[in-house]
């Protein structure tokens, strides 16, 4: 079969849109004659529609632990860790308050009337779960009581944004003042941020054990059951589906994406490399 009668299809986090925009920019150079269908959604929501029978080649997802909890070993045999990032909070030119917010004072300046700040699905993305496990390791951090109920009270609603690239949107139109994002995607989005403290931005392997306190309770893969999730550092992981068409050509593509150009892609585009 020649390469014109075959598509290779991609799900990803939705963090990772320009990451495999640019490594199937890259793999069609060598392969021109062969097709894509990529797609970029929250990572729950992927793994799901591979959990309800929908045939991809290959899912990247934005939390490693979504691979054990869900896909392994029915639908995936292995994944690979290819990449790191933090929780940071973004902003445009738009925002009330941006001048005075800092890492230090940002949970006094989210609640100050009048300021809009967001997040995404906690059920259908990682980001969404991780900024409530953020809330929660800065209630801890700061030794305010009270303080993530209080953000969870004055955040818009996560049914709002599904997943964290919607929220990115929402900032580029001025309908959100702050967002709860990947510091990837604030970069390459060119967005400005204000970083978080490592003890809460859920980046060092060092704070492993003090991320794990936070917990958040999502969707199970069961309907109507939920599981608990525990904070840990934010790890990138990529898998071939067991039900893959064009193996040998998925393999090639992961080969690509956690080989040395794809580290280069990954660096340009914000993420830390494994």
């Amino acid at each position: 079969m020649s390469n014109s009668a075959k598509t290779l299809k991609i799900i990803h986090a939705g963090a990772l849109h320009q990451v495999m925009e640019r490594c199937v920019e890259h793999f069609s150079k060598h392969m021109p004659n062969l097709e894509f269908k990529v797609s970029g959604i929250g990572s729950r929501e992927a793994a799901r529609k591979l959990l309800s029978g929908e045939i991809y080649d290959i899912i990247a997802l934005a939390d490693q632990a979504l691979f054990a909890e869900l896909l392994v070993p029915d639908l995936v045999k292995d994944y690979f860790i290819f990449a790191a990032d933090q929780m940071v909070i973004a902003y445009s030119r738009f925002s009330k308050g941006s001048s005075q917010i800092t890492p230090d004072n940002w949970t006094d300046e989210l609640l100050k009337p009048g300021v809009t700040f967001a997040r995404s699905s906690h059920h259908l993305d990682p980001c969404g779960y991780r900024t409530l496990m953020v809330w929660q390791l800065a209630e801890s951090y700061y030794s305010k009581a009270g303080l993530c109920s209080k953000l969870e009270e004055n955040c818009i609603p996560y049914t709002v944004y599904p997943k964290s690239l919607d929220l990115a949107r929402a900032l580029f139109k001025g309908s959100v003042d702050y967002a709860f994002l990947y510091s990837s995607e604030a970069e390459y989005l060119g967005l400005p941020y204000i970083p978080l403290p490592a003890k809460i931005n859920l980046s060092s392997p060092a704070h492993a054990t003090f991320y794990d306190q936070a917990a958040v309770s999502v969707e199970s893969k069961i309907p109507g059951k939920k599981i608990i999730i525990h904070g840990k550092p934010i790890e990138f992981a990529i898998g071939l589906s067991k039900n893959s068409l064009y193996p040998e050509l998925a393999h090639s593509f992961m080969d690509l994406l956690t080989g040395p150009e794809g580290n280069i892609i990954l660096e340009e585009c914000g993420f830390i490399p494994c």
